[in-house]
């Protein structure tokens, strides 16, 4: 081969490597273009959703600080004003709960949206009365014991003792859980529970960690219900049960148009005359008629991966107590 022709060979070689390469470069560079049109169409999009804050449209990304702002405002002020919207029944809304609970001994619980405590008290309580109850229970059967009684009193002297049942009471706002720390002070109230500031959407727990997840009249301040629903059932041990109490769609009408002309006319009032907060207490009354009603509440759940889902109606479903189980 002549030495121009060698040259030319050369020459086209190199022309070819130089496409080669400023093509793959092109082809790099345009996918890199899409993932950044895709980065900020995705964002832009996540900025541009809306949701509900009572009946006022908020970007999602509003929703938490403006609902932390509603519970620090009226954090100190709280359980009086439970006691003042439901004529006290919120009380008994929560004994219902624990009933249909039915804790035993050595359950963990964690409560979630329940910084003022009112769940993990009952909880402990409860969980202390069936503990008292098995060790009257015992006592009576020992007054005249079988040799078998006696045998297997002695084999298990050296077991572990009964196992502690334990409250984890998690809420996002620091001022309601300071308010539920200084009830457990003054209710002398200290072992077998732990206070955790985290949010119901991304919970600082590992895996399979609760015996029982239970969240009462806080998702529905949840901007994305589904995914606390999802934590809920991640964070529970296989067996475990999610319990929720919330406000729902009366199913009496009568009782509805009385339900209605009382929350929107006289709680803002009672709100504005014992918190000074009226806007607060309006927000409240708002996301309750927001909230889905039972069956569509009950729909959520099971999408999120729970079985055998049920609710019950409390007080005409003013309140339904929601319920499934991770299998």
């Amino acid at each position: 081969m002549s030495a121009s022709m060698r040259l030319l060979v050369r020459r086209a070689i190199r022309l070819s490597d130089t496409n080669i390469q400023i093509s793959a470069a092109a082809r790099a560079a345009a996918r890199a273009a899409a993932r950044s049109s895709s980065c900020r169409c995705f964002s832009d999009a996540a900025e541009d959703r809306s949701t509900h804050f009572g009946f006022e449209t908020v970007p999602e990304t509003e929703k938490a600080k403006r609902v932390y702002k509603v519970f620090e405002n009226v954090a100190q002020r709280y359980d009086i004003m439970n006691d003042a919207m439901s004529l006290g029944i919120h009380r008994v809304w929560k004994d219902m709960l624990l009933h249909a609970m039915h804790p035993q001994p050595g359950v963990r619980l964690l409560d979630v949206a329940g910084g003022t405590g009112d769940i993990s008290f009952r909880f402990l309580e409860y969980v202390r009365s069936q503990q008292e109850r098995q060790r009257r229970r015992a006592a009576r059967s020992m007054q005249t014991p079988s040799w078998q009684d006696i045998s297997n009193n002695y084999s298990t002297e050296d077991e572990d003792g009964p196992l502690e049942s334990r409250a984890v009471v998690c809420d996002i706002n620091k001022e309601m859980l300071k308010v539920g720390k200084q009830k457990a002070d003054s209710m002398g109230i200290s072992t077998g529970l732990s206070w955790v500031v985290g949010d119901a959407e991304e919970l600082p727990f590992d895996d399979d960690q609760f015996d029982i997840y239970t969240i009462a009249f806080g998702i529905r301040n949840v901007t994305h219900i589904d995914q606390a629903l999802r934590e809920a059932l991640r964070v529970l041990k296989p067996g475990g049960r999610f319990m929720c109490l919330e406000f729902s769609k009366v199913t009496n009408p009568v009782l509805a148009r009385l339900y209605d002309a009382y929350s929107f006319q006289m709680i803002p009032v009672l709100g504005e005359v014992i918190a000074g907060d009226w806007k607060s207490y309006q927000y409240l009354v708002e996301s309750i008629r927001k909230f889905p009603d039972q069956e569509e509440f009950t729909g959520m759940i099971e999408d999120a991966g729970f079985y055998c889902v049920q609710y019950r109606n409390l007080t005409g479903g003013v309140v339904a107590l929601h319920s499934g189980f991770k299998l």
